[in-house]
């Protein structure tokens, strides 16, 4: 093929099956979710997402690199992190920003979402409602003023709920 290959994923692979995608994959696209090992299990049940999911963040970019764009800025190579921040949840999404910055500095691009949006009432304390616009733009304005400029960042218009597949015939399933 002469396009590159993205590679979406969560972020929390192990490194054996990453190894098995070494010299076929151009660009991971990962996510990654938490900082907190306590916002990890709570939210999602998992033991030391951190942990695993920054060594498969490292064994991603040590297979391709730094962002490298063709003349007509499509990305040919290299890795973008994807970071949903949470509601009421910003002091772990400025932990995951610094630590992915201090990592690779301007090697990655980031790309910041403020798409959360509840589709029914969980009863998980913040996870039932939007994120809100100024928690979205503190977070911008932390990472502009940590130096990042290579990222992607969202409107508002992102959380709106015609982005929201009907899920209503999967009732009862």
């Amino acid at each position: 093929l002469v396009i590159p290959i993205i590679y979406n994923c969560s972020g929390y692979e192990g490194i054996y099956g990453l190894k098995l995608l070494e010299g076929l994959i151009d660009v991971y696209l990962p996510d990654f979710k938490y900082y907190s090992d306590e916002l990890a299990f709570k939210y999602s049940g998992i033991n030391d997402y951190f942990k695993y999911a920054s060594i498969a963040i490292r064994e991603m970019y040590r297979q391709v690199g730094k962002c490298i764009f063709n003349d007509k800025g499509i990305i040919t190579k290299g890795l973008i992190i994807r970071h949903l921040v949470l509601p009421g949840n910003v002091s772990d999404s400025k932990r995951i920003i610094k630590f992915l910055y201090d990592e690779y500095r301007d090697n990655i691009y980031f790309s910041i979402m403020n798409q959360y949006t509840p589709v029914r009432k969980i009863g998980i304390d913040q996870l039932d409602r939007c994120l809100l616009d100024r928690e979205y733009d503190e977070i911008i304005d932390y990472a502009y003023s940590l130096g990042i400029r290579c990222a992607f960042v969202q409107d508002c218009d992102s959380q709106d709920v015609s982005f929201i597949p009907d899920f209503s015939q999967f009732d009862g399933l």
